[in-house]
């Protein structure tokens, strides 16, 4: 019986549907694996250009312009300017034997407050044979204590320098250390030699004075030399001076380490 007209028109409409049908398929998959593709490329992409800023980054920090420069650190120990060569004396440097391998005994007087000192000269040579010189040729006379730290187990007054910021001159450090606590401990009415951070012959004209119990963690070169100590007056420098207050220095926020709120001259020091 041959086909009804009806039957191939169903057929054609059928195989029709059939091959849309498959055309959309076709279409859908090829859509499918694309995104596919493109979300391949994307991540790969993304892994690509994270991985050249980590290297760029680690070479801006490394090597390039970005790489940390060495600053002075903001640490507790007292420290003074400028840093000479490891192990050499620079400028006039007056030799051991001027202190005498004795005591000397005399008078720091800072603005009005008379304190009563003793150097150990044979404890620490080279630095009362500095300090000696210092006072001999009227070096200390008029220079600033421009530095004043107080906290529970630190409490220094900073002097020496004729720059209220602490600044030295360039051309006269010396060494080496000199009776520096073992237990890093020192006791209040010491008398320091300031120096430089990690260097031992970093020591200048600048001093300190601890006014309280004080602990100074030793750096790379060790401790402070301890030279001397006030005998008498203590008392009338703490209620005169550095129970007064403390001002920031430049850029600083500190409320515990500046400037004395008392600006503080050192008016004479007499010794024998």
């Amino acid at each position: 019986m041959a086909p009804s007209k009806n039957t191939e028109r169903e057929a054609r409409e059928a195989r029709e549907r059939l091959r849309r049908y498959n055309a959309r398929q076709a279409v859908h998959t090829h859509q499918v694996k694309r995104r596919r593709r493109d979300n391949v490329f994307a991540l790969v992409g993304l892994v690509v250009i994270a991985a050249l800023a980590t290297v760029t980054q680690i070479y801006y920090f490394s090597a390039g312009p970005g790489m940390p420069k060495a600053v002075p650190s903001s640490s507790a120990s007292p420290s003074a300017t400028p840093t000479p060569a490891v192990n050499t004396n620079v400028g006039p440097v007056p030799p051991k034997s001027v202190a005498q391998a004795r005591t000397w005994t005399g008078s720091l007087t800072l603005n009005k407050v008379k304190l009563g000192i003793s150097l150990d000269g044979k404890a620490a040579p080279q630095a009362v044979a500095a300090f000696v010189t210092d006072v001999k040729d009227s070096y200390l006379n008029g220079k600033f204590c421009w530095r004043l730290a107080n906290q529970s187990d630190f409490g220094v007054l900073q002097c020496g320098t004729a720059d209220a910021g602490g600044a030295d001159p360039a051309n006269y450090s010396f060494g080496p250390l000199e009776n520096t606590p073992k237990d890093n401990v020192y006791p209040a009415g010491s008398i320091v030699l300031a120096r430089t951070s990690n260097n031992a012959y970093g020591q200048g004209h600048q001093f300190f004075i601890t006014f309280k119990k004080t602990i100074i963690p030793a750096d790379s070169a060790g401790g402070y030399s301890i030279f001397g100590h006030v005998t008498s007056g203590l008392a009338a420098l703490i209620s005169q001076i550095t129970s007064k207050g403390i001002k920031p220095l430049t850029g600083s926020t500190s409320t515990t380490d500046g400037a004395p709120v008392v600006t503080t001259i050192i008016s004479s020091v007499k010794i024998k």
